[in-house]
């Protein structure tokens, strides 16, 4: 008895399942662009009705006022598009130097909840609920009240060394940029090179024999003997730029004002508690025999932890670990309620002075966007390398 073969579907029948769902997402791909133009013709056509102008010709006019903190220099008669660049790199140093932050401070309170020491342990556990359970705007108002009210006035401030408190900000030195500096630099970045492919090699040395090597303080020396090695070769620059008391203020050096001060350490103490809980459950996701066999081996606990516990939890942290990240770059924008210049605030003021409020909003939008997802792309690239590959 011979088979008989089932007649082929044609590529382009109603039969076939791929074509009915190629068809099927043109026409919502069709229904959604059809949806996004009315909402924009429709919102074109009323504005136009109201005698409410549109479009971003805007951000080439001059913007009208000054910025109070910048990266770099900025006047009045610049325009907005370099307000709003103001704006996004005041918004990006706020989220880098929060994530950096918050990470170390999170993992060492999320490892801290596993210490054989119950004071350590009962401090994490009171850091993590007061926190955490503390509204991030509540923090940020509270911090802002701290640099502001109770701390003395520039003409007497809290002097350690060659820093200034007070509510002026925190003074300090700053090195005035020369050559050698590049070559520091330079040296710092080789540092950094050397030091991945080294972590590379211990990793590998680790897996083959079993021995451990360090993949911390090692790095770290690579790092800082070329970035030294460097410095000495572009011929050891000592000149700073040192602060020092005026007659009314502080002046020279280097100044991390007030509003700075207290959006990085509201957002920082508020998200470590959270990265502290992730930490936690990432740690407690690995199976206890796992510990136990490490000690067995007779590597110590904290040896245990960095070697054996932390890598194997690292699946599990770094995905909740990246929506940590998210929400602190999204918080920062509540930092225009004490006045620091972020990209919202920015926006703002721009929204008061030209009216194109659908204008300003898309741009904070984009910014925000844009950040969220590089943040994305970077964590995901990395959370795949931190997976343990299949055999």
């Amino acid at each position: 008895m011979t088979g008989r073969t089932p007649p082929k579907k044609k590529p382009f029948s109603w039969r076939s399942q791929a074509f009915r769902g190629l068809l099927y997402q043109i026409i919502a791909i069709v229904a959604i662009g059809l949806a996004i133009w009315f909402l924009a013709h429709n919102t074109a056509t009323n504005m136009r009705v109201r005698g409410i102008q549109s479009g971003f010709d805007f951000l080439s006019s001059a913007a009208g006022f000054d910025i109070g903190e910048s990266l770099y220099p900025f006047d009045s008669g610049e325009p907005y598009w370099r307000a709003f660049l103001v704006g996004l790199t005041n918004t990006l140093r706020v989220a880098v130097v929060g994530i950096i932050l918050t990470t170390m401070l999170g993992t060492l309170i999320g490892v801290g909840r596993f210490s054989r020491n119950a004071l350590v342990r009962g401090v994490c556990t009171t850091y993590i609920e007061l926190f955490r359970n503390i509204p991030i705007l509540l923090q940020l108002l509270m911090w802002y009240l701290l640099f502001t009210e109770l701390l003395p006035e520039s003409t007497a401030p809290i002097v350690a060394g060659p820093f200034f408190l007070s509510k002026g900000g925190l003074n300090f030195p700053i090195p005035v940029w020369a050559l050698g500096h590049w070559w520091a630099a330079a040296g710092l970045l080789g540092g950094v090179l050397a030091a991945w492919i080294y972590r590379g090699r211990a990793v590998r040395h680790f897996e083959r024999t079993g021995q451990p090597r360090s993949l911390f303080w090692v790095p770290v020396a690579i790092v800082l003997a070329c970035g030294f090695l460097g410095w000495l070769l572009g011929g050891a620059p000592t000149v700073l730029d040192s602060p020092r008391q005026g007659e009314f203020a502080i002046e020279h050096g280097g100044a991390l004002t007030p509003e700075f001060l207290s959006v990085l350490l509201g957002l920082t103490m508020y998200t470590a508690a959270f990265v502290a809980e992730v930490v936690r459950g990432g740690i407690q996701s690995v199976a206890r025999g796992q510990g136990e066999a490490a000690s067995a081996l007779g590597l110590s606990q904290g040896q245990t932890m960095r070697l054996v516990m932390l890598p194997q939890a690292l699946r599990v942290i770094i995905p909740p670990m990246t929506n940590q990240y998210l929400n602190l770059t999204k918080n920062s924008s509540l930092a225009v309620a004490i006045g620091y210049p972020d990209v919202v605030s920015i926006a703002n003021t721009a929204i008061n002075q030209t009216g194109r409020a659908v204008e300003c909003i898309s741009v904070i939008m984009l910014v925000y966007l844009s950040t969220s997802l590089a943040t994305s792309i970077l964590m995901n690239w990395y959370n795949a390398r931190a997976a343990i590959k299949e055999r």
